[in-house]
């Protein structure tokens, strides 16, 4: 009860995460990162009490701090996960030492952070503009302080430089990759978007930057800031032929590198390898389910690169040889049209759906718009409804694919389970 009484003042806030964000005047997302800082100065900067691993990108950033936090868990380190959006509850979102954050111990933080922004709007203080956004990820940064981890891993919410999350410095950053997204926030250029991202790099840190080729001028972008900022420049190279779990591992392995080197206190840090089995995948990232007897993976790709990658990944999977059946829905600021022809030629049939009421692009505009691009596809606005009839038209050996948004696959994951069910 003590939870529910807080998320619900909680939820009283703008939440950027449920709302068009490209608009104008008050539409618009906040150009400072003023009301965040404040915020955790009137906490006592808990931030400050334990280093940072603080991840951005546009592919793959959270999957990447999962694997660091659980290697650093495998090494005896005392972590903390902080990863957004959830897919189901708040609680996913932040992780001490592998466990979901207890129900007590976030309902305490968040009324703290709740009431300093109440203090400060009477004050007049930048804080008393804090959003949602800004007060869950306060809360999330004294809960890591209360249970006293030595390091958190932190994933941006949206790009960087303005992001909540770099309130706090990480010692060692990384930024996974750059693709257009956010266009009407970050920027509709790679080098727009690198820029922002790059906003997280600290003076005298380490960041480790993924290029997709030799020479990427966003990898260049992310290079000057560094040097303008005294941080010391990694560039990981990435095998286009890799799989997206390849190309996680290996990067959040170069990041442990850089941590022992900045961190040596913390001890020899393990490897990871192709095949390391530990538990770290996060809700909707490829994630293999079930409903009844028919096999579901979820993924929350918003790019029309992530989705080409996915699909190329799971067909070298035999299990999944035959094209899916796609359950899709994504939001009003992506490139539909780019995501809708990443399927061309490699799916069966496409359910366009929504993920309820917000800033979500309508399950009949994503058909037709389908459609014109020679896809079979079929509007079914209610996600539930639209995982429902993906199983029924499923035949032997077929599978379903939901994508296009993490909102999305939390809209739908209650129905499906860890477990394959017989046949009715």
């Amino acid at each position: 009860m003590r939870l529910e009484a807080a998320l619900a003042r909680l939820d009283s806030l703008v939440n950027w995460e449920k709302r068009a964000r490209g608009g104008l005047g008050a539409d618009r997302m906040r150009v400072s990162l003023a009301p965040a800082r404040d915020l955790c100065e009137r906490l006592g900067s808990p931030e400050r009490r334990y280093r940072v691993v603080h991840v951005a990108g546009t592919k793959g950033k959270g999957s990447v701090s999962a694997l660091v936090a659980a290697a650093l868990r495998r090494a005896g380190v005392s972590e903390g996960l902080y990863t957004s959006p959830h897919v189901e509850c708040v609680q996913e979102r932040l992780l001490v030492r592998g466990v979901p954050v207890a129900d007590e111990a976030l309902a305490g933080a968040l009324e703290a952070a709740l009431d300093a922004r109440e203090a400060a709007r009477a004050s007049g203080g930048a804080a008393g503009d804090a959003t949602w956004f800004d007060v869950l990820t306060a809360a999330a940064f004294v809960v890591l302080a209360e249970e006293r981890v030595a390091l958190a891993v932190v994933e941006c919410g949206l790009g960087g430089r303005l992001d909540s999350t770099n309130a706090a410095d990480g010692v060692v950053c990384a930024i996974t990759n750059i693709y257009l997204e956010h266009t009407a926030i970050l920027g509709d250029t790679r080098e727009a978007i690198a820029a922002e991202k790059a906003g997280i790099v600290k003076p005298g840190s380490t960041v480790v930057a993924g290029a997709l080729r030799a020479g990427d001028p966003a990898a260049r972008v992310i290079e000057r800031v560094a040097r303008e900022r005294g941080a010391r420049f990694v560039r990981f190279d990435v095998d286009e032929a890799e799989s997206l779990e390849g190309r996680n591992r290996r990067m959040a392995a170069r990041v442990l590198l850089e941590l022992e080197r900045v961190a040596p206190d913390l001890g020899p840090l393990p490897p990871i390898g192709e095949h390391d089995a530990f538990p770290w995948r996060l809700p909707g990232r490829a994630e293999r389910r079930w409903t009844g007897p028919v096999r579901v993976v979820l993924d929350g790709a918003h790019v029309p690169e992530s989705v080409a990658l996915l699909l190329r990944d799971l067909a070298r999977d035999p299990e999944l040889a035959r094209a899916p059946t796609v359950v899709i829905g994504m939001g009003l600021e992506k490139n539909a049209r780019g995501m809708l022809k990443a399927l061309q030629g490699r799916v069966d049939r496409v359910l366009c759906t929504s993920a309820g009421a917000g800033p979500y692009r309508s399950a009949d505009e994503l058909a037709a718009l389908a459609r014109e691009l020679g896809l079979v596809a079929q509007a079914v606005p209610d996600p539930a409804a639209a995982l429902d009839l993906a199983v029924r038209g499923i035949g032997t050996g077929g599978w379903v694919l939901v994508t296009g948004s993490l909102h999305l696959v939390g809209a739908v994951r209650c129905r499906t389970n860890d477990h394959r069910q017989p046949s009715p």
